[in-house]
């Protein structure tokens, strides 16, 4: 497929700037707001009868003005089915620090851990230009934190060496102290990070450190939902998909066979395989939540169906058309033009279904992006 088959128009406002909630405003003038992760809407699509639904359906099967919300995701499940979540835990990567004598302000993004004895970390910053070996960055006036740039990389690239001298975990904690969530540039367009966001950035069930973005899908259950999933019978299983900036990178190739994605570490552990394979065996459903964990089940099914145990990194492209071996349903966000992860859901769904269901949540006012709406893919 061409990559402009998946260009749309898409409006500013329907980009989502924070997670579904009620804002408040105080005496003073600020806003509060109080944050439902579960709150936000639900699209419907059904692959084998190529029907979109927006709304709950009344007693005699006519279709409400009542949307679906996200909790809705219940009535498509029963005992048995199993849920693959991804457990990677998002690390607050972004940091600005002031380059030596000019006292110029440099935005450092972390990527990776390189060498923890030595304090070395890929990292991209901003302005690249003003940044070459041998330059030093400050990262707080008060205290030692001091990196000193030791390779280029990449255009935007650098390998920093932190010169901090202390145990390796007080260094971790003294550096992430001094970061903030790693929020979209589609955001920080628009506003700056907030406190909130290192929380609400972060799934619920997040375990292993390593993300430099969320698994966007994953944030929308709430421990409420999950207690509800659990009572109903349905399982949790997990993977370990460390999501990096791969996902956000423009694609420069009209031919989507030319394109090559950034490798993603990813973990699949045997307890989880044990249980999905499980599931699959026994007719039961298995639900992937988030282009991440689709990208990774895909990498590690068998020919036979089945998941096999997994320990590496994967630079799995999914486009349209594709014969997925493992996943008969799919919870997503709605994602922007162009994107990956766009294309793995209209390789998952069908393209010109999944094109049409995005033209119905524009005309509807559905929100885009890792804090905005769902869609659940179901087979039927």
């Amino acid at each position: 497929m061409k990559l402009s088959q998946f260009r749309f128009k898409l409006p500013e406002e329907l980009v989502a700037l924070y997670p579904p909630h009620r804002a408040f405003e105080l005496e003073d003038g600020t806003v509060e707001r109080v944050y439902s992760r579960d709150q936000c809407r639900l699209m419907v699509v059904h692959r084998k009868s190529q029907t979109i639904e927006l709304t709950k359906k009344d007693a005699k099967g006519k279709p409400t003005d009542e949307p679906f919300m996200f909790r809705d995701i219940l009535n498509y499940f029963d005992e048995g089915d199993t849920f693959i979540f991804n457990d990677t835990k998002v690390f607050p990567a972004r940091l600005y620090g002031t380059k030596e004598k000019t006292d110029a302000r440099i935005e450092v993004f972390l990527l990776r851990e390189l060498n923890p004895e030595l304090r070395l970390w890929d990292v991209l910053v901003e302005p690249a230009r003003k940044i070459r070996i041998g330059n030093k960055l400050f990262f707080n006036e008060e205290g030692p934190m001091v990196a000193e740039v030791i390779d280029n990389t990449t255009s935007r690239g650098r390998t920093l060496r932190f010169l901090y001298d202390c145990p390796h975990d007080e260094f971790k904690e003294a550096l992430f102290s001094l970061g903030e969530a790693p929020l979209p540039r589609y955001i920080l367009e628009h506003r700056k990070a907030e406190a909130d966001d290192m929380e609400q950035f972060q799934t619920i069930f997040a375990k292993k450190e390593g993300a430099v973005t969320a698994p966007g899908t994953n944030l929308h259950f709430s421990r409420e939902l999950m207690k509800m999933m659990e009572i109903r019978g349905l399982n949790f299983s997990f993977v370990t998909v460390h999501c990096g900036l791969g996902a956000f990178e423009s694609i420069e190739v009209e031919d989507l066979t030319k394109h090559k994605m950034s490798s993603e570490q990813m973990i699949i552990n045997h307890e989880t395989c044990e249980l999905v394979n499980r599931t699959k065996l026994e007719g039961h459903r298995v639900c992937c939540i988030g282009a991440s964990t689709l990208r990774a089940t895909e990498t590690a099914v068998g020919t036979n169906g089945l998941l096999k145990e997994y320990e590496g990194w994967t630079n799995k492209f999914i486009f349209p058309p594709y014969d997925f071996g493992l996943a008969d349903t799919l919870i997503v966000n709605f994602y922007h033009p162009e994107s990956t992860m766009l294309m793995s859901t209209a390789a998952f769904g069908g393209y010109d279904l999944i094109m049409e269901a995005y033209q119905k949540a524009i005309d509807n006012g559905f929100k885009f992006g890792c804090y905005g709406d769902a869609m659940i893919v179901v087979n039927d």
